[in-house]
C-alpha cells in the first residue's frame, strides 16, 4: 500500500477526536463512510458558530471541518437489522474508527473480536479519554477534565492564580492526531501482514506524552519543571484575522475556500502536516445521509423500496 486511497473507512465517531482522526484519513485520499444517528445526525452537527448565527443541522462549523471529505450514510447499529448491515458494510473496510465508550460495541455484537472473524485484517481505532481498561475506562470527561487528567494544565498560568487552559478542543484534536498516526501505520501493516489489530488511544496518555521534558526532569532530577513559574513579558499575539492573512501561511496555501450546498463558501485550515506523495483532498462536509442509496442500493445490492421501509422504521 502506497497511498491511503485504498482504504475504506468507517466513522463511528460522535466526538471531536475520533472524528478528526478520520477527517485527516479522508484528508490524505481514504474513503470515508460517516455513519451517523437517523435522527439528528451526528451530534457534531450541532455545535456552533454557524454562518449569520442562523442554526442549522448542515452547517455547524464542527461537523463543516470535521466531516469534511467524508460520505454519510445514516445507520441505527442498535436495531438488529441495522447490526446486520453494519457487519455487511464492515466486510468491505480497512478501517473502523469509534469513541463509544468501552464495551458498547461489544454489547452490540459489533465488538473488535466480532468484526475481526469477519475481516481478520480490520483495524479498529477506539479513541476515548482515559482507553478501554483501567480504574478510569468508565468515568466521562470533557476536554477541560483530559488537560487536567493529562497534567498540561499544571504548567499553565501564574503561580499564584488558578491554571489556565487552551480554547476550544485542544486535547481532543491532539487525540485525534496521534488516533490518525496509529491508525496510519496499523492500516500499512495490516497490508502487509493481512493481519489487523485493536487500537486504543487514550487521550490523558497523549496529553500525557507532551510532558515528556517535564517527566524527564523529575525522574532524574526530582526537579518539577511543570510547574507554574510565570509568564514572560506579555508579547502581541496574532488573532484568527490576522492568521487569515499572516504571509506565511497564505504563501503555503493552508487556507483553503470550499463550497457547501447549504454553509456556502467558507474558509477551512488545510492539512497538518502536508505530504507530497498524498495530496491534500480538498472536498465538502456532506448532507445528512447524502449517500444512502448509493451505498446501500450500489453496494449492498438493496432496492429502493427497502430503503423506504427501513427509514419508516427508523433503521437508516
Amino acid at each position: 500500500m502506497t497511498s491511503l486511497s485504498v482504504l475504506r473507512v468507517l466513522d463511528l465517531s460522535e466526538g471531536v477526536a475520533g472524528a478528526y482522526c478520520a477527517r485527516l484519513l479522508a484528508g490524505f485520499g481514504a474513503d470515508v463512510l460517516k455513519i451517523e444517528r437517523p435522527a439528528g445526525g451526528d451530534p457534531l452537527r450541532h455545535h456552533g458558530p454557524f454562518p449569520d448565527d442562523l442554526p442549522h443541522s448542515e452547517t455547524g462549523a464542527l461537523h463543516l471541518y470535521l466531516n469534511a471529505g467524508k460520505r454519510s450514510v445514516t445507520l441505527d447499529m442498535a436495531q438488529r437489522s441495522g447490526a446486520i448491515m453494519f457487519r455487511r458494510l464492515a466486510e468491505g473496510a480497512e478501517v473502523v474508527v469509534e469513541d463509544f465508550p468501552p464495551g458498547y460495541l461489544t454489547d452490540l455484537g459489533l465488538g473488535y473480536e466480532s468484526l475481526a472473524s469477519i475481516k481478520p485484517r480490520l483495524v479498529m481505532t477506539s479513541v476515548t479519554a482515559f482507553g478501554q481498561d483501567g480504574p478510569y475506562s468508565g468515568y466521562k470527561a470533557t476536554n477541560l477534565t483530559i488537560l487536567v487528567a493529562g497534567g498540561q494544565m499544571a504548567a499553565s498560568g501564574e503561580p499564584d492564580s488558578p491554571p489556565l487552559t487552551d480554547g476550544g478542543h485542544q486535547a481532543e484534536y491532539q487525540a485525534g492526531l496521534h488516533a490518525f498516526a496509529a491508525t496510519a501505520v496499523a492500516a500499512f501493516s495490516a497490508d502487509a501482514t493481512e493481519v489487523g489489530q485493536h487500537i486504543d488511544i487514550a487521550a490523558m496518555e497523549c496529553l500525557a506524552t507532551m510532558l515528556e521534558p517535564h517527566v524527564s526532569s523529575w525522574a532524574h532530577e526530582r526537579r518539577d519543571t511543570g510547574a507554574r513559574r510565570g509568564s514572560v513579558e506579555p508579547q502581541p499575539a496574532p488573532v484568527i484575522p490576522d492568521l487569515l492573512e499572516a504571509p506565511q501561511l497564505r504563501a503555503r496555501g493552508f487556507f483553503q475556500e470550499i463550497d457547501h450546498p447549504i454553509a456556502g463558501r467558507q474558509t477551512y485550515p488545510g492539512p497538518p502536516c502536508p505530504l507530497e506523495a498524498m495530496p491534500w483532498q480538498a472536498a465538502r462536509a456532506p448532507l445528512l445521509g447524502e449517500h444512502n442509496e448509493e451505498i446501500y442500493c450500489g453496494e449492498l445490492g438493496l432496492r429502493r423500496e427497502e430503503l423506504v421501509i427501513l427509514r419508516a422504521s427508523g433503521v437508516i
